[in-house]
């Protein structure tokens, strides 16, 4: 009876459910991409879109590196369709011997095939090692691939993934290269739309490693319209001409000259940037760097063009070969003395503008995003060119060398004065709940996953928001005036700042080489300051602070910035709150309808001047809103028509204003409050932005306002 019963069993499968061979899915051809495409390009969001232009990219670029191609067009037409092409050896036709299709086809229907897998083929390549121009096939729902291979083009189009046709031959030509033009499904993509800067940013960031091939971007989808500077035809053209957006990228200095670019504005120590390629341990291996009047450091690495954002074992031998040869030059030339300490791995990269950049034959990458560089004898090849080429140039360039060892000595000190503040700050027992700040105003709850920290701008604001708050889960931390600005000042200066310590103390986390995120004390950190200048300046300044010196914060989704109303729009007793200028037209546009034309309010208008600019105070119902009490604070819209009968729009200028029921229901209720929450997606260009709207030099920033002014709308002044 037991063995009948197992039987039973085995049929049917544990629980009872049918399971056999049946139930094993086979998914044959490109199947599999399209059943899981984020296996093969991370998602189907933006960067997953982006992603299918970087293979098909890719494939021209290891042409490139081969040296077989020296030309490779990027274009973005009409209906978001693609295409990208080289004038390399262009890809095989002959027949496949294992296929016993067209090596073209192969390439592009089948998951696994290409020429990276053979050694002969390329040394170094990047891309999916030849899954790359198929998955775009398949989450293309129309491609096309022409091959020219002197003295004949063949051509061949797909329709999500299948082949329309065979391979023909479609004409004659005197080339050789590849052209793909493809168009991302929207069934797999919820957006299609490429982003010209995002693809601007990798391309120049792939010229620089590619010295000596010329990349050409083509955006054709927006064409701009040549006219005369007054506005007219150009003499002898009868029609306006429309030619599309073009961008060439072409550098000799390869990634010298991607470090010029870098620090381009900056104040720069060696005024000789440091450069070394050269072939060793059956690698290539460049390294080029410079020093700037900065306290943090860019490090780049790249295996085969790949940009390993989180390093590996390329930049773990560049780190420590440099600590060591600096720590013997101070040393050798009596720059440290006998007693001092040795420079810090930290203290030898503050203001480091680094690239590193090896190809080699089959990296070894860990993970699937190919991040990190696993490869071992990466490291040793990095340390051994970098010992004998750095020191080398250390001695020869003597004055480059001492503004270096200044700097890093000057940050070693530093380091040491940073080190006391925060043992003083952070002291034992200062984040356990027994000191937290005065002027904090905490949550019960120590369940860190539900509690809220709201930083908030003055004691006004701090006090509605206290009164408004939810007891259990918020905690409101007022700041006093506009806090220091981080990216001017060292860790040691940053401490002495009362307000700097009390959100430290008060996030739990500490700070530098101490940082624990896992003891965030709140998991929902939100910047909440007025909607006018000086809030807007009070949130640069807090946002500084948590990316040069929290940016796990950052990276962990803990930072928010709350929007508070701009408008309250009332009639009698149904209360609306618009964020923005467009919400509140609409709301007025639903009041207009509903009032009849006699209902439409009398406006009368007087003229005021301030300095130079005439403004217009303008009256409801015959009442004066810059002195009557109810629209004490009100902003007055200059569209005439939105004033209406018994309706009052009040402009908010500041959290201090709001009452706490109103503040609960409009900023701290989760149920009807907006919150950004902020992220970082292409930290270099954060970095360079910070720089401009915060450093020291003021220059970029005068010119970063003069050229974005004409864009601000709505200024509070």
């Amino acid at each position: 009876m037991a063995e009948k019963e197992l039987k039973k069993q085995d049929k049917k499968g544990a629980g009872g459910a049918s399971y056999s061979a049946k139930d094993i899915q086979v998914l044959e051809g490109l199947e599999p991409v399209r059943k899981r495409p984020g296996m093969y390009i991370g998602s189907t969001g933006v960067e997953g879109l982006h992603h299918l232009i970087w293979e098909v990219f890719d494939n021209c670029l290891d042409e490139a590196m081969g040296g077989h191609a020296h030309n490779i067009e990027v274009a973005l037409l009409a209906d978001n369709k693609v295409r990208v092409s080289d004038d390399g050896r262009g890809i095989p036709t002959d027949i496949h011997s294992k296929t016993k299709k067209s090596a073209l086809e192969t390439a592009t229907t089948v998951l696994h095939a290409g020429g990276k897998f053979e050694q002969g083929a390329y040394k170094v390549s990047g891309g999916l090692h030849g899954v790359g121009l198929s998955v775009v096939n398949a989450l293309s729902t129309w491609m096309r691939a022409e091959v020219y291979r002197k003295p004949d083009i063949f051509a061949q189009e797909y329709k999500i993934g299948k082949p329309l046709g065979p391979v023909k031959k479609v004409g004659t030509t005197k080339k050789t290269g590849t052209t793909i033009t493809f168009q991302p499904d929207p069934a797999i993509f919820p957006d299609t739309t490429f982003d010209l800067t995002s693809i601007l940013n990798h391309i120049r960031q792939q010229a620089y490693l590619t010295p000596g091939v010329r990349i050409t971007v083509t955006d054709a989808r927006t064409p701009l319209v040549v006219v005369d500077k007054d506005g007219s035809l150009p003499a002898g053209r009868q029609e306006k001409q429309e030619v599309p957006f073009d961008y060439t990228f072409y550098f000799k200095g390869g990634i010298m000259s991607y470090v010029d670019f870098l620090n381009h504005g900056e104040e720069v120590k060696n005024k000789n940037i440091f450069y070394v390629g050269k072939e060793q341990s059956d690698m290539f291996v460049e390294v080029s760097l410079q020093y700037i009047e900065e306290l943090t450091s860019r490090e780049l690495s790249f295996a085969n063009n790949i940009h390993t954002v989180e390093g590996g074992m390329h930049l773990t031998g560049f780190r420590s070969a440099l600590t060591r040869i600096l720590n013997d030059y101070a040393r050798k030339n009596g720059f440290l003395k006998e007693k001092e300490d040795n420079l810090s791995g930290e203290d030898v990269r503050e203001g480091l503008t680094v690239i590193i950049s090896v190809k080699l034959r089959d990296p070894q990458f860990e993970g699937q995003t190919k991040a990190k560089l696993g490869t071992t004898e990466a490291r040793n090849a990095v340390e051994t060119v970098m010992n004998v080429e750095f020191a080398d140039w250390l001695e020869r360039n003597p004055n480059d060398a001492r503004a270096i060892l200044d700097k890093v000595i000057l940050a070693s000190k530093a380091r040491l004065a940073a080190k006391a503040a925060r043992d003083t700050v952070l002291r034992k027992g200062a984040l356990d709940g027994m000191t937290l700040p005065g002027k904090l105003a905490d949550c019960s709850s120590r369940d860190a996953s539900e509690s809220e920290l709201f930083i908030v701008e003055g004691d006004s604001a701090g006090g509605s928001s206290k009164q408004a708050r939810n007891r259990h889960t918020q905690a409101i931390l007022p700041l006093r005036g506009k806090i220091l600005n981080v990216e001017k000042a060292r860790l040691d200066k940053m401490l002495a700042s009362q307000e700097i310590r009390n959100l430290i103390i008060a996030m739990g986390t500490a700070i530098a080489e101490e940082f624990d995120l896992a003891k965030l004390r709140y998991h929902k950190i939100v910047i909440m300051t007025d909607a006018d200048v000086d809030g807007a300046h009070i949130r640069t300044l807090l946002l500084t602070l948590f990316y040069r010196y929290f940016p796990q914060v950052i990276a962990g989704g803990h930072l928010y910035i709350a929007q508070p109303p701009l408008y309250k729009v009332q009639k009698g007793t149904k209360i609306f709150y618009a964020y923005n200028d467009i919400e509140k037209d609409k709301v007025l546009d639903e009041f207009r309808k509903t009032a009849g034309a006699a209902e439409k309010v009398k406006v009368k208008s007087n003229k005021q001047k301030a300095g130079n600019e005439e403004w217009e105070v303008t009256a409801l119902n015959g009442r004066d809103m810059a002195t009557d009490d109810e629209f004490s604070s009100t902003e007055v819209t200059e569209d005439a028509d939105a004033k209406i009968a018994g309706v009052s729009l009040q402009r908010y200028k500041g959290l201090g204003e709001m009452n706490p029921d109103q503040l609960w229901e409009t900023t701290l209720n989760p149920e009807n409050r907006i919150l950004l929450q902020v992220n970082v997606k292409d930290a270099q260009s954060a970095d360079k932005v910070f720089d401009i709207l915060m450093g020291s030099d003021v220059m970029p920033r005068k010119k970063f306002i003069q050229t974005h002014a004409k864009s601000v709308q709505n200024l509070d002044i």
